[in-house]
């Protein structure tokens, strides 16, 4: 479906706000606003008025820029119904098969928990887009705060699935490291250096390396590839400790 939008709002060392816009509606979604004043500036600076927010999960660096954004905007605050303890300004709360719009685009929401206990990803499978917050990065996964690496598993699983041209919007710029250590776990993957050849250069240059495919995580994140829960326990364990 054709008349989305999606921009990238660097903030803090790392995060990555998307700013979505659908210009037949003129809505605008934020997704993970860690801060608001660069979120306000790049939407003022297109003429978009933001409609709503969308939250992964409940940490900070995706929730602080919340009641900033709808206290000047109005914005609508939706997020998971299972961290709304964790989440003070939500407006709306969802969980597994629930649907939010921006216009007449669709997304599903996901549950996929383990990097928090109520983490939720939002596919939007007309448009080929899932924003997966901290669960799914370029070549990584989230760290296992208030899950189970049997709980990441299954994420993993679920989004391989998704079709190989969607395109994965994450919350981070760490694909860098997430490749370092794949290339140690996986040293023979000539696809992994192929790939970290291209980010090391775009690194280089100051580019992003986000957002990534499914079709390029299935073949080259060593998470991704795990054949069971088991290996990647023992795979999250090594890149929480991974120097080189």
């Amino acid at each position: 479906m054709a008349g989305l939008e999606v921009v990238r709002i660097p903030v803090l060392s790392d995060n990555y706000v998307w700013l979505m816009h659908d210009a037949a509606s003129r809505e605008t979604v934020v997704i993970d606003p860690a801060v608001a004043g660069p979120v306000l500036a790049a939407a003022d600076a297109r003429g978009w008025t933001i409609t709503a927010i969308w939250n992964t999960h409940w940490h900070p660096d995706h929730t602080g820029g919340n009641a900033e954004i709808k206290a000047a905007t109005g914005a609508i605050i939706i997020g998971p119904r299972a961290e709304a303890a964790r989440i003070p300004t939500l407006d709306i709360q969802v969980a597994e098969g629930d649907t939010v719009r921006i216009g007449a685009h669709v997304a599903t929401v996901l549950e996929t928990p383990a990097h928090t206990a109520g983490h939720i990803t939002y596919y939007l499978v007309n448009d080929a887009i899932a924003f997966t917050g901290d669960t799914l990065f370029a070549m990584g996964c989230g760290r296992l705060f208030e899950g189970t690496a049997e709980q990441m598993f299954a994420n993993m699983q679920r989004l391989a699935a998704l079709p190989d041209e969607t395109m994965v919007y994450c919350a981070h710029e760490y694909t860098q490291s997430n490749g370092r250590y794949a290339l140690a776990a996986e040293p023979d993957n000539s696809a992994i250096v192929w790939r970290m050849a291209d980010v090391d250069a775009a690194r280089a240059r100051g580019e992003p390396t986000v957002p990534t495919t499914i079709a390029l995580e299935r073949a080259t994140n060593p998470f991704m590839r795990a054949s069971s829960a088991a290996m990647l326990a023992e795979r999250r364990a090594a890149k929480d400790v991974f120097t080189g």
